[in-house]
């Protein structure tokens, strides 16, 4: 392998590990949002605490099916 092909390597490599970065970093925001929204459900109805996923996903449903 050439010096010069071993620099286009690394450059490859180093672009890789930069898109893994954005990407964590990505799912990071994704994951504080989720939880975010979730903290303001729970405080603006707090009785989604006691519901099952399947029953909160059907009451929200339910309560928005008419803005669809």
């Amino acid at each position: 392998m050439t010096e010069h092909e071993k620099k286009l390597l690394q450059a490859k490599h180093r672009l890789e590990e930069a898109h893994a970065r954005d990407r964590v970093k990505e799912r990071k925001v994704r994951t504080r949002r989720l939880i975010q929204e979730g903290a303001i459900l729970e405080k603006a109805l707090p009785q989604v605490q006691r519901m099952t996923l399947e029953q909160l996903e059907d009451f929200l449903w339910e309560v928005f099916k008419s803005v669809r």
